[in-house]
């Protein structure tokens, strides 16, 4: 068995499926882990998401991007469809409320393998990923709980943006939910969204993540994350994989193998 992931697909089912089988993934042994944002900009959402959860849970497994997120909170009325997402036919299709049930068993971070740590945006540079999952738990059970619309209707917003372990309630649900979903540079440890290029072109006082200090990050750790598409996998950094390389965007998708470290591309 091997573990493969891959990054953020889109509704992109074709190309997902010809990487899979370019790389030798084998869904009767394998296990593919994704990284979020399986939906929306694509024209295959509803051919994306049904083919995944087929897989079953020991063949596939994702964290949650905003994408994903942001199709909960329509499902629940809390958003409204952009043309330009390409979701008519999944949110019309019969099956899409079970999708979307499925969708919220999923986590924001997932521990794939020994020392390997998935999470869509990436890990906030004062948490360890112990710490991490423990908070990534309090969104799902927020997620999965009788309180799930009200946590979506909070869900929203770019405040805080500083964490604190004496955040409560729906600020500091809303805190994790952007720094596992929506981060990307930050401004000392605040949170900055605004900002989406490549870190050679972004305003001096802006440090990606993954270049912050982070005392609490063990060395042996991997960390694999998506969403940052104009990065197009360049971290300098083995340890820091970014899988996100803009297929919807017209560039290529990304495909990682934990056991061999070995990268497949397809190109769109």
């Amino acid at each position: 068995m091997r573990n493969y992931v891959v990054g953020d697909i889109q509704g992109c089912y074709k190309g997902l499926r010809k990487l899979l089988v370019s790389a030798g993934f084998n869904p009767n042994k394998d296990k593919l882990w994704a990284v979020g944002d399986l939906v929306a900009r694509g024209p295959q959402s509803l051919e994306t998401l049904k083919f995944l959860k087929d897989l079953g849970p020991e063949h596939f497994d994702t964290v949650l991007g905003n994408h994903d997120l942001h199709l909960i909170a329509m499902a629940h009325g809390i958003s409204t469809p952009k043309p330009v997402d390409k979701l008519d036919s999944l949110m019309k299709d019969k099956s899409f409320d079970d999708l979307i049930e499925w969708l919220c068993t999923k986590k924001l971070a997932l521990k794939p393998a020994k020392k390997h740590f998935i999470s869509h945006a990436g890990l906030y540079p004062m948490w360890s990923t112990k710490k991490a999952l423990k908070l990534a738990d309090e969104v799902s059970d927020a997620l999965m709980g009788p309180e799930r619309t009200k946590f979506l209707k909070n869900m929203y917003g770019n405040s805080p943006n500083v964490w604190s372990k004496n955040l409560k309630g729906p600020e500091r649900l809303r805190f994790v939910v952007n720094a596992f979903t929506r981060m990307r540079f930050l401004n000392a440890n605040a949170l900055e969204f605004k900002t989406k290029c490549h870190p050679d072109a972004a305003p001096a006082e802006l440090t990606p993540w993954y270049l912050c200090p982070n005392p609490k990050l063990k060395k042996n750790k991997v960390l694999l994350f998506g969403h940052w598409a104009s990065l197009m996998g360049e971290t300098h950094d083995e340890k820091i994989i970014a899988l996100d390389t803009g297929f919807v965007w017209g560039k290529t998708m990304s495909l990682y193998c934990i056991e061999s470290k070995s990268f497949f591309s397809q190109p769109a």
